[in-house]
């Protein structure tokens, strides 16, 4: 039967302490970094609704001015060819309002990789405690 050194175990205790101190900061800083990214991606999606509301309010002015056209013209193709234009900036606004949704769900926000190494770090500690006892 081997015997220990009890001498070691507040060595051993701070080294543990120190090295876990350590991890946690990595993994702060690697929460950060991708809560960072995260935030990123969302201003670009927040600037696809920006963007897709301007389409979309001159879409609302052609299409109005295509109906005015349209009725005054009584001949259809002035006023026609402003509600196809109008339509087509109607629908290039809705392209980019589902493209920029997709950016800003919370899913896409949740940083997924430092909670799945936060998850492995911690079954690794569980561990290593099992080995040592």
């Amino acid at each position: 039967m081997q015997h220990r050194d009890l001498r070691q175990v507040p060595d051993l205790f701070v080294e543990t302490l120190q090295s876990f101190g350590a991890l946690l900061r990595s993994e702060v800083a690697l929460v950060k970094a991708e809560l960072k990214e995260n935030a990123n991606r969302a201003g670009v999606g927040l600037t696809m609704f920006a963007v897709a509301a301007v389409f979309a309010l001159t879409a609302t002015h052609v299409l109005a001015a295509a109906l005015v056209a349209w009725i005054a013209a009584a001949g259809f193709s002035a006023g026609l060819a402003a509600l196809v234009v109008g339509l087509a900036m109607l629908s290039i606004a809705a392209c980019l309002v589902i493209a920029g949704k997709s950016r800003v769900t919370g899913k896409a926000l949740f940083p997924t990789r430092s909670m799945r190494n936060l998850k492995r770090d911690v079954e690794s500690m569980k561990e290593a405690a099992h080995v040592r006892s």
